[in-house]
């Protein structure tokens, strides 16, 4: 199988240095696509592109400079594109996320509240005290003792 790829690519007429060559651009042209830091994966995926696209328009055209402006116009929109989605696709994947949170949220609120009421079926022991308030003033106004009741539940 090996044997094989080798001789397909010798088939093209590609020499050994010229196909490293272009498996290493065809790598850093890649790379940017997979790149983890923010900061820098736009700028170096739109340069890349852009280049990757002047390359083909290059090459396809036998280097008309309108063919070559306008591959490496292209390669940028792929790029741009590409942002776009991603970008669009995590603020889904937040906002889902956030929903979801919200909702986990109510209905443990809501299933505590069934825990409650079912621990409030039993009846909870309730005492009553009386108690007497004398008389006293309140305000400059004397008020006359009274008794209450206090419910006391445990």
């Amino acid at each position: 199988m090996f044997g094989c790829r080798t001789r397909l690519l010798f088939q093209i007429n590609l020499k050994p240095n010229e196909i490293m060559h272009k498996i290493i651009l065809i790598s850093f042209a890649a790379l940017p696509l997979f790149c983890g830091c923010a900061s820098l994966q736009r700028p170096v995926a739109d340069a890349a592109l852009g280049a990757g696209g002047g390359y083909l328009g290059d090459k396809l055209s036998g280097g008309n400079p309108a063919a070559i402006a306008g591959g490496a116009a292209g390669g940028v929109l792929l790029s741009e594109g590409v942002q776009a989605w991603k970008s669009h696709e995590q603020r889904q994947a937040y906002t889902n996320g956030y929903t979801l949170g919200r909702s986990d949220g109510i209905k443990q609120l809501y299933w505590n509240l069934q825990q409650q009421q079912r621990e409030g079926q039993v009846p909870a022991p309730v005492r009553l005290y009386e108690v007497t308030i004398p008389e006293h003033y309140e305000d400059g106004v004397l008020v006359q003792p009274a008794t209450r009741i206090l419910r006391i539940q445990e």
